[in-house]
């Protein structure tokens, strides 16, 4: 059963999902990033802009049938659900929701897609609002958290202004049958038809300013962190962490480090200054913290006895674990070290448009949600995303969409 590209992982977390395959993989990554930035050379990583958008929208031909279809995310249920006409979207959906499955059914059937593609919604009919923001006026829409802005006199405002639809595909899917499609990162948009009802664009990265480039003392900054992140790599012994996550991936999700770390980036734990053995022992309180509430709730002596059992196993297995987990800490303080570096010279590419965040009853200038480093060779991809400040924004600020 194939399953959709809609969850991509921080590049610094790789580790904790794929032990260390996953660390040796985030290197790696980190190092092809700089030498894209030190050569424009041919690259082994493509880098793709990671546009806010929602909701995620399949569309393309079945391969049985040869009919065009739009879809959610359940276009890889079990049964795969889809709508190939305008009824079956008003039988399934309703409100704001089916107005935008029935535009992009309209308009995107239109445009000669061959295969199938996954992209992010931007807009459509009506989204776009003139504000004046900063003294200058724009066309906003606000998809999801970000909100983008184009200056209302510019060509792309009138384009945008025309379209019934705004879309940014990213992924590309194939196959012989629903059932068995196939992702492929990346989505390759220029054989499409043009129409003045849809404005789309594919995500790819460019840097049409010429500023985003690594000097030879950038590349050299890099090359030393990522020799000291590799010293940090060698100390962590493969049957352990194996261990460790196999414990992480049998308790409960509220309970594992990734749970604990996220919450840290609600609280606004500034990552490049961490305390890499404090920010280990909190997570050992945490799990107690937590699990002395889930017993607390309890009713029964018995299922108190039995929880607080589990719970002295769980604590004794992070404590034994404390010394590696400082270890995985700071390898992963490294590469998201490596990772804002690579992040401040990308944001310097002149982008589309200007991107705020709403805060109070005005407006804070953003950088894009993040970008998306696509392995050339082995088809792989992790996100690369400034979780001090767009995750953080993700996780608190008012949003009009809900995915």
């Amino acid at each position: 059963m194939p399953s959709p590209n809609v969850h991509l992982e921080h590049i610094e977390d790789e580790i904790f999902n794929s032990g260390i395959d996953g660390g040796r993989a985030s290197i790696n990554f980190i190092r092809s990033l700089r030498d894209m930035l030190v050569s424009g050379s041919k690259r082994s990583v493509n880098v793709t802009v990671k546009w806010d958008g929602a909701p995620a929208i399949f569309c393309g031909n079945d391969p049985e049938t040869g009919k065009f279809f739009v879809a959610k995310k359940s276009l890889f249920n079990k049964t795969p659900k889809f709508y190939t006409s305008i009824a079956e979207i008003d039988a399934d959906l309703d409100g704001q929701l089916a107005d935008k499955f029935k535009a992009c059914y309209n308009n995107l059937k239109n445009i000669g897609i061959k295969d199938i593609l996954q992209g992010d919604l931007m807009f459509t009919k009506g989204d776009l609002e003139k504000q004046d923001i900063n003294g200058e006026s724009y066309e906003t829409f606000q998809p999801n958290t970000i909100m983008y802005a184009v200056p209302s006199t510019s060509k792309l405002a009138s384009t945008m202004r025309a379209a019934q639809v705004g879309i940014v595909f990213h992924t590309t899917y194939t196959g012989d049958s629903l059932m068995d499609l196939k992702a492929t990162f990346g989505a390759n948009i220029s054989s499409l038809k043009k129409s003045s009802k849809v404005w789309m664009d594919d995500a790819e990265y460019n840097d049409v300013s010429g500023t985003a480039t690594f000097t030879q003392k950038d590349s050299a900054e890099i090359t030393r962190l990522m020799s000291r992140t590799g010293k940090v790599f060698q100390k962590i012994k493969a049957p352990q962490l194996k261990k460790f996550l196999d414990m992480q991936n049998k308790i409960d999700a509220g309970l594992t480090y990734k749970t604990y770390h996220n919450s840290k980036v609600r609280e606004g734990t500034n990552f490049l200054r961490l305390n890499y053995k404090k920010h280990a022992d909190e997570y050992l309180k945490f799990v107690e913290d937590k699990m002395d509430t889930q017993i607390g709730k309890l009713k029964s002596d018995s299922a108190k006895k039995t929880k607080q059992k589990n719970k002295n196993i769980i604590l004794t297995e992070v404590r034994k674990n404390l010394l590696l987990l400082k270890t995985l800490v700071e390898f992963q303080a490294l590469i998201n070290y490596a990772k804002i570096k690579i992040l401040t010279k990308v944001n310097k590419a002149s982008q589309m448009t200007a991107m705020f965040v709403k805060k109070g009853n005005g407006f804070d200038v953003v950088a894009p949600e993040g970008f998306v480093a696509i392995d050339n060779n082995l088809g792989g991809a992790v996100k690369l995303v400034d979780r001090m400040e767009f995750s953080l924004n993700n996780f608190t600020v008012q949003k009009d969409w809900d995915k």
